[in-house]
């Protein structure tokens, strides 16, 4: 039940519990009474809005693949603490394989793209290589983790 409870959140976060008490065939008392444990545990980290990209002027994805000169403590620990701070980045992952870190970001365009390099991606601490791509198209984006 929590899982199908989930899985309709996930795509219809807005959803009145009366909707979803219907939707995965619950009592609204239930349903609220597990909704708000699953918050409390964890599950539900919070509920937000998805904006359109393209419609707040950031349509193109960059995804850049960065190097460190060394994985010591100090220095993972001085790139992370930087990279929080940059406001484009929208996600950072800390990679095994080739590169050591991989940021996302949303841009208006190349000249956007110039600028966030110059004036964040330049000043990261410990980093020896950097590799941007642009993505062309999106061929399937989701939020929704499998449950």
């Amino acid at each position: 039940m929590d899982r199908r409870l989930l899985a309709v959140l996930q795509k219809s976060g807005r959803i009145s519990n009366a909707e979803l008490a219907e939707a995965v065939n619950l009592s609204a008392s239930a349903c609220h009474r597990r909704v708000q444990r699953l918050e409390a545990e964890g599950y539900i980290r919070g509920y937000v809005a998805l904006l359109d990209p393209r419609r707040m002027g950031l349509p193109t994805i960059v995804f850049v693949e960065l190097t460190l000169s060394t994985q010591s403590e100090e220095i993972l620990d001085a790139f992370e603490t930087a990279v929080k701070r940059i406001p484009d980045v929208l996600e950072c992952h800390l990679m095994a394989g080739t590169a050591d870190y991989i940021l996302k970001l949303a841009v208006e365009d190349t000249e956007d793209f110039a600028r966030i390099h110059r004036q964040y991606l330049t000043r990261l601490p410990g980093v020896s290589t950097m590799q941007s791509s642009f993505a062309l198209r999106t061929v399937r984006q989701t939020t929704a983790l499998p449950v």
